[in-house]
């Protein structure tokens, strides 16, 4: 955690007391008390922000939904406000069960520093802390809760330990605010293993997602093309009780209509309805609309004119009253010459979106699947992009961001090259990254030597980069200097890859990438000494990593090759008709094999023509691309996927 992270900005004031940043508010009076600026009167804007807050954080535990509710905090573009959304998503939370406890807490530690400035984080639980008082008359227990959601936050690295004794000498003696902040001190975070306890106190009730609010929407509507039972439909609506949700049911309804054209005008009589009784308010109708057009291109490859079919869809529904079309984005195609600079603010946009979610998640596979659809032409420069920002978010996050960070480099299947531009990229902007990060040095150097031994890049290209910033003092060459002396290290890849603990896979805490490649190793030679297919396949899948299956292709088809027997080959082929190994996984396999086949051919001199037969084989039994194939250096020249370099 930075010191920059926990300092208050100062604000500049105009004549006659009046803020200069609040354009519209109205003369507002503030004064400074104790370091920090209180607010006299409460300004329209600060209204509407807290009806607005209520509204987020009701729809929030309805759904869980961490990205949506990112995004609706930024569209109020008030983040001066964003301590009120602290207090009252905390304040709220204190009074429910368990499990919107525990999601408070995820949400808080997502938001911080991306959409809530540290500051505000500060700020709004020091106003929870001195309403405890208040508090205390509606919650009973609120003494021991708010405490321990302070404890949380320390321990999740969001609110500084010093919060604890700063707010103990402001407060008035006979304050309940006292007891909690003692109660988080002492009674949890001075506990032996307080960090364990803490992060689990919540965790085991927090079961309701928003995938299963879907299925459920999903469910009904099916049931309601089947029986055409407009109220019972409602009814099913009624009771899933997430009226903050009710855009998915547009969405699933418009989806199917468009999907199933015989069934159009009974799902369309159905919105209709929900919106003119008021189940469905209006602006969840315009919200799931809108959520169609964001997706529109999506549904095109699937039903050829959905652009055409949903701009009949919205002519209906407006004709009809129930939608407001005005309020709706254009439905026009984009124009085929969108310029480069708004296409890679697009991507950095959604880029980041994709990473903030893998953070919380760990899904690779979503992040790969995500990154395709954003960057289907593959530039290289939105690769490069995408790798700067991922770097610089975990490295303003703990070491399980930054072990995930790798873990999600060394599993995307990015050219070398595009790798080698994101670093450069990287130490580019270093400079600036370390008015907010002192250790950017240190960080960027790990990073750097993490992907050469995940052998993301090959340690030549460390001289690649280095011949772009030669000034010994330049933070470039500080970089690569650290990067160089981590490897020569003794034991340097073992350190190296245990630099943040392990655990960048979420389903694998503390398993460093070594580990697993030698559990691959043994149970490889386990099932080639006469183990049973089965067996082999389930100690697969045990590991718990499906992004890094890439590595049993690589070490069984290197030992297929090594020992002349094809006997991995029928593992490999059940693999990927069981679909444990994904065509994905395969392609890189394949290609990780081919950028090792200069270290290869000193061991198996026919290397190279017995790998050229077995592309042929994998070819024929639908394994890889019909594209795939290496040049004549052996090294990969190129290796497709669905048409798309990766």
């Amino acid at each position: 955690m930075h010191l920059k992270n926990h300092i208050t900005r100062k604000k500049r004031f105009g004549k006659g007391g009046k803020c200069n940043h609040h354009d519209g508010i109205g003369c507002l009076i503030l004064q400074e008390q104790d370091g920090d600026q209180t607010i006299k009167g409460t300004p329209r804007k600060l209204d509407g922000y807290k009806r607005k807050a209520t509204v987020i954080v009701e729809e929030y535990f309805a759904t869980g939904d961490v990205v949506s509710t990112a995004n609706e905090l930024r569209e109020l573009k008030l983040p001066s406000y964003s301590y009120y959304f602290v207090k009252k998503l905390v304040s709220m939370a204190m009074d429910r069960h368990d499990k919107e406890k525990e999601m408070t807490a995820v949400l808080l530690s997502a938001l911080y520093a991306e959409v809530i400035d540290p500051s505000q984080v500060y700020k709004g639980f020091r106003k929870l802390v001195e309403s405890a008082d208040d508090l205390i008359v509606d919650i009973p227990e609120a003494v021991d809760v708010l405490a321990l959601f302070i404890a949380r936050a320390v321990v999740d690295d969001i609110l500084p330990p010093v919060f604890l004794k700063k707010q103990l000498a402001s407060l008035p003696a006979d304050s309940k605010g006292i007891d909690v902040l003692r109660r988080a001190e002492k009674g949890y975070l001075a506990a032996p293993l307080h960090s364990e306890i803490i992060e689990r106190r919540w965790e085991s009730n927090m079961n309701k997602t928003v995938d299963d609010v879907k299925v459920k929407i999903s469910n009904l509507l099916v049931e309601y093309i089947a029986s055409g039972d407009t109220k019972e439909a409602c009814r099913c609506i009624k009771e899933l009780k997430v009226p903050f949700f009710h855009h998915e049911i547009v969405k699933r309804a418009l989806v199917m209509a468009m999907e199933r054209r015989a069934v159009e005008s009974r799902l369309l009589d159905l919105l209709k309805k929900t919106a003119e009784e008021g189940l469905i308010n209006s602006s969840q109708v315009t919200k799931g609309f809108s959520r169609m057009i964001d997706v529109v291109d999506d549904l095109s490859l699937d039903i050829p004119d959905a652009r055409g079919i949903l701009k009949s869809l919205i002519s209906n529904a407006a004709s009809e009253g129930w939608l407001s079309a005005s309020s709706l984005k254009s439905l026009s195609p984009p124009s085929p010459k969108e310029s480069v600079e708004g296409a890679a603010k697009k991507f950095k946009m959604k880029a980041q979106s994709i990473i903030q979610e893998y953070f919380l998640s760990g899904d690779v596979a979503e992040v790969s699947d995500c990154i395709e659809f954003e960057n289907s032409s593959c530039s290289p420069d939105l690769n490069a992009m995408f790798i700067k920002r991922l770097v610089t978010l975990a490295m303003d996050r703990k070491n399980r961001e930054k072990e995930m960070a790798s873990v999600l480099l060394s599993s995307l299947c990015f050219p070398t090259d595009d790798v080698v531009h994101g670093f450069v990229m990287l130490i580019e902007s270093a400079d600036d990254t370390v008015l907010d990060n002192p250790i950017v040095v240190e960080d960027l150097g790990m990073f750097l030597a993490r992907a050469v031994v995940d052998e993301v890049i090959a340690p030549q290209q460390l001289e690649e980069i280095g011949s772009q910033f030669l000034g010994t003092e330049s933070t470039g060459n500080k970089v690569l200097q650290m990067a160089k002396s981590l490897l020569k290290a003794r034991l340097a890849g073992e350190r190296i890859l245990r630099c943040w603990g392990g655990g960048g896979s979420s389903s694998k805490n503390g398993c460093a990438v070594e580990d697993v490649k030698d559990k691959i190793g043994k149970l490889l030679e386990e099932f080639e000494s006469g183990g049973d297919i089965r067996e082999a396949c389930r100690c697969i899948k045990e590991l718990g990593m499906p992004f890094f299956h890439h590595e049993v292709v690589k070490k069984a088809l290197v030992k297929i090759m090594e020992s002349k027997s094809e006997k991995l080959w029928g593992l490999l082929n059940e693999g990927f008709r069981s679909g444990l190994i994904t065509s994905y996984q395969m392609t890189k396999g394949f290609g990780r094999v081919a950028e090792s086949m200069e270290d290869l051919r000193l061991d198996v001199p026919d290397a190279e023509k017995q790998f050229e037969y077995y592309i042929e084989k994998a070819k024929l039994t639908g394994w890889l691309d019909s594209s795939f194939g290496i040049g004549p250096t052996t090294k990969s020249s190129f290796v497709k996927e669905n048409g798309i370099n990766v």
